[in-house]
């Protein structure tokens, strides 16, 4: 049975960069699924901005370590939903009701769109939307 997942950028920063991070076997085990086909891993196009400028600024890493980490991102399972009018319009509503920011909110708009479940790090403020399935990281059971 295949279902849709979509995770986060906190959660793709565990698999890739696992230093200071917690949770890190509910991330592999999740990139796993998707690798296995078990799952779809959904993630707005917007991530790839995301990981650069984590593992640019948040992570800071040489530029020898950021192209293994980008080697390996782009080698994940995961299907970059583009941005559109209506997914933007949808984005920058819910941003807008629930007071976080578009690039939380653009997670949130995929995983209604896609009937998917939203797994994150970040459950405090996208964890706000009650008409959106969100599972805190730590609480994954596959």
């Amino acid at each position: 049975m295949n279902t849709n997942l979509v995770i986060d950028t906190s959660v793709i920063v565990k698999y890739l960069n696992k230093v200071n991070e917690a949770n890190i076997d509910k991330a592999d085990d999740i990139i796993k699924l998707g690798i296995r086909g078990d799952v779809s891993i959904l993630v707005p196009e917007l991530v790839k901005y995301e990981i650069g400028n984590v593992l640019l600024h948040g992570k800071r890493l040489t530029y020898k370590e950021a192209s293994i980490s980008l080697d390996a991102f782009y080698s994940l399972p995961l299907e970059f939903i583009p941005d559109s009018e209506k997914l933007s319009k949808k984005t920058f509503n819910v941003a807008y009701k629930y007071g976080i920011t578009y690039y939380d909110a653009s997670f949130l708009v995929i995983a209604k769109e896609y009937n998917a479940t939203l797994i994150t790090e970040n459950f405090k403020h996208q964890g706000k939307v009650k008409d959106i399935q969100v599972t805190a990281l730590k609480d994954y059971q596959k």
